[in-house]
């Protein structure tokens, strides 16, 4: 180990193995950014972009060099199959990503030399499995962050329905878990999970997502797309569009107020449930009322948010899906506006205990009609009162500078654990008691 952990500049050589990185837009890229600026050597094991719609760039298509780099990191670009639509080519593309991963960060890594290795999931799991690998023919730790949480989720959201298969991956996830040096849960609820696959709890930390600074909106002007409307109240959804988002409950609700003037939804993002959105839009007489705008690059995101009366977040109604804190909450919670929440678990917890907005449970589309007509007929004043209330927690419980110190500090434990655990494997050995 070349590399001291003593004192608070300590420089460390990190691998990230992420399926997904920019232009795909994921936290993953802050982070890498911040490690940057913080002297870190930065170097992204990933994909080729594909998120969400499942299929490739057409930027990255044109011109791949031009995606080899990103703020100061090396990228090193593993061959996949894409996502595409159906469950099959999904699992291609998450066994594909597995192979491709394996194979190029042994080839092309192979005299470049790392102090830890951490794993950015979102899901799948399986992208453990090449972190894993490369941690074991590099004698260096692993850090997994789980944001997602296998098998459950599969089962959650019907991709999955074989009792055998569902046991399975569980091997695989107590696989991937006991061969890393530390596993961090998105949110308190999943640490119990955790503990059902990793063996050692001393290994489970909890470590949510940051609010980042980019989603405060104060000063950003309203997105030139979208018509400037004051007297409407604007409902802003934004990000993935997929079964666990419940989008049948969100249009619902719409349709209960549809006759109703004041009231615009505006969806920013796109995924697999996109085109299903846009023909029930269609079908249910929804399309005065009812954007869709597509999916922009992050650093747009706040411009869309500033035409926010408020920000919607849900979740369908699943145990799974309850102890989950969605990465959109400390983005809302930052940009300083009302929330309106339908879910269930740690993500309603949070926003209540903020004072943030006004939430509802998973699946109740009455609920979060009430909320939204309780809302519209709030002052300016009352409404930035809750926007004010999640900034402060944003800042106090989500501070990105707090949280991303604290990791850094959990990667140095991890490689002083590994370091540790290699000594006492080495006194061990047949050949040191030999000398």
């Amino acid at each position: 180990m070349s590399v001291a952990l003593s004192g608070s500049n300590i420089k460390l050589r990190i691998l990230i193995v992420t399926q997904y990185f920019w232009p795909e837009n994921f936290r993953i890229n802050d982070l890498a950014e911040e490690w940057i600026n913080r002297s870190h050597e930065v170097t992204v094991l990933t994909g080729i972009p594909n998120y969400p719609l499942g299929k490739v760039f057409p930027d990255y298509k044109n011109k791949p060099d031009q995606f080899n780099t990103f703020k100061g990191c090396r990228l090193v670009r593993a061959p996949m199959f894409p996502r595409g639509q159906g469950s099959f080519s999904l699992m291609l593309n998450y066994l594909s990503f597995v192979l491709g991963a394996s194979w190029t960060g042994l080839t092309q890594l192979k005299h470049q030399s790392f102090d830890v290795i951490f794993v950015f999931e979102p899901s799948p799991v399986t992208v453990g499995l090449p972190a894993v690998f490369l941690g074991r023919v590099k004698n260096i730790p692993v850090v997994f962050w789980a944001l997602d949480l296998w098998p459950e989720t599969l089962s959650a959201i019907g991709i999955v329905r074989s009792p055998i298969l569902l046991r399975w991956i569980s091997r695989m996830v107590t696989y991937i878990y006991n061969r890393c040096e530390l596993v961090l849960g998105q949110s308190r609820s999943f640490i119990g999970n955790i503990q059902k696959y990793c063996y050692d709890a001393k290994k489970i930390h909890y470590f949510p997502n940051w609010a980042e600074d980019i989603y405060q909106v104060n000063s950003i002007s309203p997105a030139v797309e979208v018509e400037y409307r004051p007297d409407l109240f604007n409902i802003v959804f934004a990000g993935n569009i997929g079964d666990a988002q419940d989008m049948p409950a969100v249009l619902d609700a719409a349709e209960k107020l549809k006759d109703d003037i004041r009231i615009r939804w505006l969806i920013v993002g796109d995924g697999r449930k996109y085109d299903w959105l846009h023909e029930e839009v269609n079908r249910r007489n929804l399309s005065r009322c009812f954007h869709l705008l597509g999916r922009y690059p992050v650093e747009r995101m706040p411009s869309f948010y500033a035409h926010a009366d408020a920000l919607l977040v849900s979740l369908k109604q699943d145990p799974i899906f309850s102890m989950t804190i969605p990465g959109k909450v400390q983005s809302y919670l930052m940009a300083g506006k009302p929330i309106l929440g339908m879910l269930d678990g740690e993500g309603k917890k949070v926003i209540e205990e903020a004072h943030a907005g006004l939430v509802s449970g998973a699946g109740d589309s009455l609920g979060l009609m009430n909320n939204i007509l309780e809302l519209a007929a709030m002052t300016l004043e009352e409404r930035a009162t809750l926007g004010n209330n999640g900034v402060t927690y944003a800042q106090r419980e989500f501070g990105r500078d707090q949280l991303i110190n604290k990791l850094e500090n959990l990667l140095k434990l991890a490689i002083v654990s590994h370091r540790e655990k290699s000594m006492v494997d080495a006194v061990k050995s047949p050949s040191f008691k030999s000398n």
